[in-house]
C-alpha cells in the first residue's frame, strides 16, 4: 500500500510537471515521458513508449493526454489512469484561464512574445529528436516495407503536398495487402 501511494504521488507530481512545462503540442510530451518513465524510473521500455505514442496519436483527442493516460495505465492500472488524467488536464486549464483573462495584455507584451519565439526553437528540436527515436524503432523492426514507407510518406507530404489523410490511408492499405500476401505465402506475422 505504501509503495502504491509513493507511485501514485510520483505519477501526480511528474504529470503535473510535464503538463505545466509542455509547450508546442503533444509531440513534445513524448521526449518528456521518455525521460521520466523510461530513463529515470525504468517503468516502461522505449519500445513500449513508441507503441503507446503510435496508439495515442491515432486515437481521438490530444496526444499528450492520450499518451499520459496510457503510461499511467501501464504503470499503475486504473488508479494510474485517473491520476494521470486529472494531473495532465489541470495545468493547461489554469494556464489557459489566465491567458484568456488577460489576453490583450499578453498579446501586446514584447517580452512574452520573445519568450514564445524562443520556445518555438526548443519545440522544433524536441520534435526532431522524437522523429529520430521513432525512426530508430522502425529500423529495429528490420522491415524493408517500413523503412521505405517512412521516407516516402515524408517526401509525399513535405515536397508534393499530398494530403496527410491520403498518405496515411495509402500506407495502411500497402501494409495491409503486404501482410495479407505474405501470410498467404505462409510467412509468419512476426517476420513481416
Amino acid at each position: 500500500m505504501k509503495k502504491n501511494l509513493k507511485l501514485y504521488l510520483w505519477l501526480l507530481y511528474v504529470n503535473l510537471f510535464i503538463s505545466s512545462f509542455t509547450f508546442g503540442g503533444g509531440y513534445v510530451v513524448v521526449p518528456m515521458i521518455k525521460k521520466y518513465f523510461v530513463e529515470d524510473k525504468n517503468l516502461i521500455s522505449e519500445d513500449e513508449l513508441m507503441e503507446m505514442a503510435a496508439i495515442a496519436q491515432s486515437s481521438p483527442g490530444s496526444i499528450a493526454v492520450n499518451l499520459s493516460i496510457l503510461a499511467g495505465k501501464k504503470v499503475a492500472g486504473v488508479p494510474g489512469i485517473i491520476i494521470t488524467l486529472i494531473s495532465c488536464i489541470i495545468p493547461p486549464v489554469i494556464i489557459l484561464g489566465l491567458i484568456s483573462k488577460w489576453y490583450v495584455a499578453f498579446s501586446n507584451n514584447i517580452y512574452i512574445n520573445a519568450a514564445l519565439k524562443g520556445m518555438q526553437a526548443c519545440v522544433i528540436a524536441l520534435i526532431i529528436d522524437l522523429v529520430i527515436d521513432m525512426y530508430k524503432s522502425i529500423i529495429k523492426e528490420n522491415s524493408r516495407l517500413l523503412k521505405i514507407l517512412a521516407p516516402l510518406s515524408f517526401v509525399a507530404s513535405a515536397f508534393f503536398n499530398i494530403n496527410v489523410i491520403l498518405v496515411l490511408v495509402s500506407s495502411c492499405l500497402v501494409s495491409f495487402f503486404t501482410l495479407f500476401f505474405k501470410m498467404k505465402k505462409g510467412v509468419k506475422v512476426n517476420d513481416f
